[in-house]
């Protein structure tokens, strides 16, 4: 994506552009805008619109998101590489959201920030790999927002005022914070008689050690592989999960950029101590700290991955428990129990199992 600008419909005069980012450079001519917007005119059933060489250029393509607000109508444009498609880069949900959001500020000093920010998600929008997580748990704000998840529905209200009273978050773009939820389809949006958007979890996100699949076998080395299998069921006879991620040791260990490389690679092969200490900059330090926390094996010159570190999604069921004493405290309504119930027991559906997870 190269550019988001926020244009306004002026009945008298036609099209205006208000604001765009990146702030740089002219706005497309009017001409452009009025096409635009007799597109929306011919497609009144579909809130997003694509148009493909309308600025004249065979390689780039334009988005638009029409919306109403106080009575009056704006459009988002964005203007894209034509060779991506529109639905590849950002889903037309998630556009509605952004666009929501921004009208909400356009006329306070907040619209800079804002559409910097928005253009930011757009540009940056896709599915989460290893790399995204790492990201994800490390946003003080994100990471908070999920703890607060966990406790059940709670309204947009609600969490927006959590954050400010109690962990002194702005949360003027909460709905941009949310994306990255939404997205995943972690959490579900719904409006309840009496609670207007109302933010269920319905998927939760963690991180945790698990086997890896490649191991020292038998036929290549017998004492290397009873040595890692030794080493392998001390460390699970103790291992703690939650008091891991509590003291936050191993998500610390995932930032660092080398350790991450060296993890990746060992999960495809061994390597030499010489390759690893190569792969992490020749921190020697380092290397030894994996040795002694079990996330790396060595013997004979040759390390392997003992321990992998992989992010788990699941369904929290743990939630069901929590809803009755909320309810009984007046923390949440009947509707608002009885609908995060049924959303977490409808999962367990033609499942043959509670365990509902998925290794990212």
């Amino acid at each position: 994506m190269e550019r988001l600008i926020i244009v306004h419909w002026n009945k008298s005069t036609g099209p205006i552009p208000i604001i765009q980012y990146p702030p740089e450079g002219k706005y497309p001519s009017k001409d452009v805008f009025l096409k635009i917007w007799a597109q929306h005119e011919l497609n009144k059933e579909n809130s997003l619109i694509e148009l493909k060489s309308v600025l004249g250029e065979k390689d780039r393509s334009i988005v638009s998101v029409i919306q109403e607000y106080e009575n009056e109508i704006y459009f988002l444009v964005l203007i894209i590489a034509s060779k991506s498609k529109w639905n590849e880069i950002i889903s037309s949900d998630i556009l509605a959201v952004i666009t929501k959001n921004l009208l909400e500020l356009i006329n306070t000093n907040k619209i800079t920030r804002a559409i910097s920010e928005a253009f930011n998600t757009i540009k940056n929008y896709s599915k989460f790999d290893g790399e995204d997580l790492i990201t994800f748990f490390q946003e003080k704000i994100k990471a908070t927002i999920l703890q607060i998840l966990r406790n059940g529905v709670i309204s947009k209200t609600e969490l927006s005022e959590i954050l400010r009273r109690e962990y002194g978050f702005s949360t003027v773009n909460i709905d941009l914070l949310l994306i990255s939820f939404l997205r995943e389809k972690l959490i579900l949006k719904k409006s309840l008689p009496g609670s207007k958007e109302c933010y269920f979890l319905i998927k939760d996100l963690s991180y945790m050690r698990i086997p890896p699949e490649k191991i020292p076998g038998e036929e290549i080395d017998e004492k290397i592989a009873k040595k890692f299998k030794k080493e392998f069921i001390k460390f699970y006879s103790s291992y703690n999960c939650s008091q891991e991620i509590e003291s936050k040791v191993i998500v610390n260990f995932l930032s660092d950029n080398d350790v991450y490389k060296l993890i990746r690679t060992l999960r495809k092969k061994e390597l030499t101590v010489n390759d690893c200490l190569n792969c992490l900059n020749n921190r020697e330090e380092l290397f030894e700290e994996l040795l002694e926390r079990n996330i790396i094996f060595e013997a004979k010159g040759i390390v392997y991955l003992l321990t992998d570190i992989r992010f788990i999604k699941y369904t929290p069921y743990y939630i069901i428990k929590s809803l009755p004493n909320r309810y009984k405290n007046q923390e949440i309504s009947l509707d608002q129990y009885l609908c995060h119930l049924e959303l977490l027991i409808s999962q367990l559906k033609d499942k043959s199992s509670i365990l509902n997870y998925t290794i990212i």
